[in-house]
């Protein structure tokens, strides 16, 4: 099991919380954790110069605004940080953030090792990322897991987004080419938007335009 675990969570009874879980685990992280990213950064720099590194980062991804100049404000900021210091750290992010487009891209961009969403059976699922993560397992909690894979099911580029964003502005499909062709978006055909668009729907197990609009506003991807 890992042997050097570090918390970091700005609300104390969480913390806590986060300390009797890998307690409970074997691991003692009673010394090791921090409450803001800047502090958190510097707790790792200091562990790689004494040849004492961390094993894991546990992390949230929003932190409480603080009085002073806080140079890494969020968590997504302190996992590139630490990544860059010491690529081989594991990272394992706790946080009630719930939108499947934003965890898909902490494991695409950030390459995050498990991800854990605040909720009443948090606890367990704690235990359970962690120790997947010590066997070389990725962790996402299972309430994410089918809208993760609903968002990876189809990777939306420019011009998706483009012609389902005119379709939420109310425009009707047979005349979203004049307005690619007007901004010279290729391709701008009529047949080239109703493939795109069934292609869309197909992959994603969605029926109509209206459906695939509600989808793509509701993860926030337009």
């Amino acid at each position: 099991m890992f042997e050097k675990v570090l918390i970091v969570e700005d609300h104390q009874s969480i913390k806590l919380s986060v300390m009797q879980t890998l307690t409970d685990l074997g691991i003692d992280a009673s010394k090791n954790y921090a409450y803001d990213c800047d502090n958190a950064l510097l707790r790792i720099k200091a562990a790689i110069q004494a040849n004492t590194p961390y094993d894991l980062l546990i992390t949230d991804l929003s932190f409480d605004e603080e009085q002073g100049d806080q140079v890494i404000t969020s968590g997504a900021g302190l996992i590139k940080a630490a990544r860059n210091l010491q690529h081989s750290l594991k990272i394992l992010v706790f946080s009630a953030e719930s939108n499947a487009i934003v965890v898909s891209r902490l494991f695409e961009d950030l390459e995050i090792n498990g991800y854990v969403r605040k909720s009443r059976s948090d606890t367990e699922e704690l235990k359970n990322a962690v120790e997947a993560i010590y066997q070389g397992r990725k962790y996402i909690s299972p309430n994410l897991q089918q809208a993760v894979r609903a968002k990876n099911a189809h990777d939306f580029t420019k011009y998706d987004i483009t012609i389902i964003s005119q379709l939420a502005k109310g425009i009707l499909q047979k005349n979203i080419p004049d307005y690619l062709q007007n901004n010279n978006i290729k391709p701008w055909g009529l047949s080239s938007v109703e493939k795109r668009l069934n292609y869309i729907r197909e992959t994603l197990d969605i029926s109509s335009n209206e459906q695939l609009v509600a989808f793509c506003k509701d993860k926030k991807i337009i």
